[in-house]
C-alpha cells in the first residue's frame, strides 16, 4: 500500500504543470519535478542532491527570509527572479510552504510558475469576465422571447458568439431520436433531420452523468452526425439542456477552425443551464396561451349561457351562448348588471324568461379575484318532458282504473254470485273480463314498446316483403268495427315494389296509423289507404275525415306522451305513446312517418319506406362467378 501512495504521489509531481522544488533545512535538492526541467533546463539527475544554482545573488537574502518565515509557520507568494540553466533571468511567482514529516519541518516546498503566465491568467480572468456579462445579457435576450421556435433559434445564435464556435445547433431529444430544431450556420435543409440517439454523443453524455463532453475527430466518427457536416469540422462540444429536471435537448457547438478551451464549455455548460430555463418558460408560456385558448374556445362553445361578473355585479364577459337563451346580446349586457336575479353561491334558481323559457341559474365565487361566474342553461325541455310525465301517470292511472274496475266488478260478481247468476249472465261476465283483459294487455304492449323506443332497443330486421299483403291483411276486418266508416284501399294495377323493411315492425305501425284514423273521426267517414312508387321508394298514406290536427301539433304528436295534453284529443283515450311508437318504428327501417292535412278536412299520415334492391338474375350470377 505505501509502494501505490509513493507512486501515486511521484506522479502526482510529474504531471504537475508547475515546477515543484523540494529542499531539506540545508537547501538541498530532493524533488525536482518535469515541470522544472522544463522551466529551469536542468534535469533532475543534475539538481537531486546538491544546491540549486537558480538564485540571484542578490536575491538570496530575500530567499533566505522567505524560507524562514515559511519554517515559523505560514505561506509565502512573491513575484521575483529566477536564474535558467542558459543565464538568463525568469520573471516568476515562487509560492513556498513548509515540508513538513509529522510535526517537523525536515524542508521546503517552492512551486514556481512564470509571471507571464500569471499576466495570461489575467487576461482570461478579464475575458471570461467579459463573457460572463455578455451571457447575462445574452440569457436576458432568450429570456424576452415567448415563442419557442424564437428561442432555441436566439440559444443556437448565442451560443457560436459565446464559445467561438464555427457553427451551432439545437437538438431535441424525441424519445429513441433527436431532432435538429435550430442551427445557426448550418444548412437550412438540415433544420428537422433526425439521428439515432442511441449512438449519439447526447447518449454518451447522458450516461456520463456530466453536462458538457468535448469530442475530437482524434477520437470519434463526427461525420456520423448529419447537422454537422461542415467543412473541417474538427471538435464537437456538447452541452445538455434539462428542463423541469429531465433532459431535453442538447446544444452543439461545432468547430472547424478554432480552438475549444476550458473557458468555451464553462460558458457552454452555463448556456445549456439557462437555455434549459428559457426553454421551460417558452414553453410554460405557450401552455398558459394554449390554455387560454381552450378557455375561450369552451368559453364560447358551451351550450350553456356563462356569464362573468365583476365584484360590482357588471357583466364582464357574456358568451354567445348566454346571448341566444336570454335574447340579450353582449353589446346591450357588458359593463350593465346581470339580467336576471343571481342565486347565492351554491344554490341553484330556476324561474321562466318573460319569453317563456325555463333556466337553471348557479353561480360561483372566484376567491383570487372576486369575480363570480355565473352558469344558466335551458331547462324548458325537461320541464315540458316533466309534466308530461306527471300527465302520463295520471293519465295511464285513469286508462288502467276503467278496465281494472270493470275486471273487478265483474270478477267480485262472478265470486258472490255465482250460484244465483244465470249462464248467460255468467258468460257475459267472463266475456266482459275478456275484453277488459286485453285492452289490458295491449295498453302493456304499447308501453313496453314505447319504453323499448325509447331506449332505441327496438327489435328490428331489415329484408324484403311485400307491403301490398300487409295492406291487405290490415284492413280486411275494419269494415266490420264501425257501421260509420268506410275503408278504402288504393293500390297500383300493377301491384308495389317490394319494401327493404320489418314486416312486423310495418304490420304496428299499420294497425296504430288505422286505429287513430277510426279513433278520430268520430262521426265518421271514408277511411283510404293508398300507395304508389315514388322516387325509389314507397309512398303509403292513410286519408280520415275527423278532426284533423292543428300546424303547431303535426311534429309534437310524434313524441312521447303528447296525446294526452292535446284539448279536445283527450276525450278519445290512450296514453300519447301511439305515434311515437310510430314514427320510432318507421325510422328504425330507414323510413319516416309525417303528418298532414287531408284536403277536404281529416288528417293525411304519410308513411315512406325504402325499395329492397333487386337481386341478381341467375345468367347475371353465372357471369360473375365466370368474371
Amino acid at each position: 500500500m505505501a509502494d501505490i501512495d509513493d507512486g501515486i504521489a511521484r506522479a502526482v509531481l510529474a504531471s504537475s504543470p508547475n515546477a515543484v522544488v523540494a529542499l531539506d533545512r540545508d537547501q538541498t535538492v530532493l524533488v525536482w519535478n518535469n515541470a522544472a526541467e522544463r522551466l529551469f533546463g536542468w534535469t533532475a539527475e543534475e539538481m537531486v542532491g546538491r544546491r540549486a544554482p537558480i538564485v540571484p545573488e542578490e536575491l538570496t537574502a530575500e530567499h533566505n527570509a522567505v524560507l524562514e518565515r515559511v519554517r515559523t509557520g505560514g505561506q509565502v507568494s512573491l513575484r521575483t527572479k529566477r536564474f535558467r540553466r542558459d543565464g538568463t533571468l525568469l520573471d516568476v511567482r515562487v509560492d513556498t510552504s513548509a515540508l513538513k514529516y509529522g510535526n517537523a519541518v525536515i524542508g521546503y516546498v517552492s512551486v514556481h510558475h512564470l509571471s507571464q503566465d500569471e499576466e495570461a491568467a489575467s487576461q482570461r480572468v478579464a475575458r471570461r469576465a467579459h463573457l460572463v456579462r455578455r451571457l447575462t445579457d445574452v440569457v436576458a435576450d432568450i429570456n424576452s422571447e415567448r415563442e419557442l421556435p424564437a428561442v432555441l433559434d436566439r440559444i443556437a445564435a448565442s451560443l457560436t458568439e459565446l464559445t467561438g464556435a464555427d457553427a451551432g445547433g439545437f437538438v431535441l431529444i424525441e424519445g429513441e431520436f433527436l431532432r435538429l430544431v435550430s442551427g445557426y450556420r448550418l444548412p437550412e435543409e438540415l433544420r428537422g433531420a433526425t439521428s439515432d440517439l442511441r449512438t449519439s454523443l447526447v447518449d454518451r453524455l447522458l450516461r456520463t452523468g456530466r453536462t458538457v463532453i468535448l469530442e475530437t475527430g482524434e477520437h470519434a466518427h463526427l461525420d456520423h452526425l448529419v447537422w454537422s457536416k461542415l467543412p473541417g469540422l474538427h471538435t464537437i462540444a456538447l452541452g445538455l439542456a434539462a428542463v423541469g429536471g429531465r433532459p431535453y435537448g442538447a446544444l452543439y457547438a461545432l468547430f472547424a477552425k478554432g480552438k475549444v478551451g476550458h473557458l468555451q464549455l464553462e460558458l457552454l455548460e452555463l448556456l445549456a443551464g439557462h437555455a434549459g430555463i428559457a426553454v421551460g418558460n417558452a414553453m410554460a408560456y405557450q401552455e398558459a396561451v394554449r390554455q387560454r385558448a381552450q378557455e375561450r374556445a369552451v368559453f364560447d362553445a358551451s351550450a350553456d349561457g356563462i356569464a362573468v361578473l365583476d365584484q360590482r355585479g357588471r357583466v364582464l364577459r357574456w358568451n354567445p351562448a348566454a346571448g341566444e337563451l336570454t335574447g340579450f346580446p353582449a353589446d346591450k349586457v357588458i359593463g350593465e348588471p346581470l339580467p336576471f336575479e343571481l342565486p347565492e353561491p351554491g344554490r341553484k334558481l330556476t324561474f321562466q324568461l318573460e319569453s317563456g323559457r325555463w333556466l337553471d341559474v348557479v353561480s360561483a365565487v372566484i376567491e383570487e379575484t372576486g369575480e363570480v361566474v355565473v352558469d344558466f342553461r335551458d331547462v324548458t325541455r325537461a320541464k315540458e318532458l316533466e309534466e308530461a310525465k306527471d300527465l302520463f301517470l295520471a293519465t295511464t292511472g285513469h286508462e288502467l282504473r276503467t278496465p281494472i274496475t270493470v275486471v273487478r266488478g265483474f270478477a267480485g260478481m262472478l265470486a258472490s254470485r255465482w250460484d244465483k247468476l244465470t249462464d248467460e249472465e255468467r258468460r257475459s261476465a267472463v266475456h266482459a273480463i275478456a275484453e277488459r283483459a286485453e285492452s289490458l294487455g295491449t295498453l302493456m304492449d304499447q308501453l313496453l314498446l314505447g319504453a323499448r323506443a325509447g331506449a332505441g332497443e327496438l327489435p328490428i330486421r331489415i329484408e324484403s316483403f311485400d307491403l301490398a299483403k300487409k295492406v291487405h291483411a290490415a284492413t280486411l276486418g275494419l269494415p266490420g268495427l264501425s257501421d260509420r266508416h268506410t275503408v278504402e284501399v288504393v293500390l297500383p294495377p300493377e301491384g308495389l315494389p317490394p319494401v327493404a323493411g320489418d314486416a312486423l315492425a310495418t304490420e304496428i305501425l299499420l294497425g296504430q296509423l288505422l286505429e287513430n284514423a277510426f279513433k278520430y273521426s268520430p262521426d265518421g267517414g271514408l277511411i283510404r289507404v293508398k300507395a304508389w312508387p315514388e322516387d325509389g321508394r314507397v309512398v303509403l298514406v292513410v286519408d280520415d275525415e275527423g278532426i284533423g290536427i292543428s300546424p303547431s301539433d303535426r311534429e309534437r304528436i310524434f313524441e312521447r306522451f303528447v296525446q294526452a295534453d292535446s284539448g279536445d284529443r283527450r276525450r278519445f283515450g290512450g296514453v300519447g305513446l301511439g305515434l311515437y311508437i310510430v314514427r320510432s318504428l318507421a325510422r328504425a327501417q330507414g323510413g319516416e312517418v309525417s303528418a298532414h292535412p287531408r284536403p277536404g278536412g281529416g288528417t293525411r299520415m304519410r308513411l315512406v319506406l325504402g325499395i329492397a334492391p333487386t337481386p341478381p338474375s341467375a345468367s347475371e350470377e353465372r357471369r360473375s362467378i365466370l368474371d
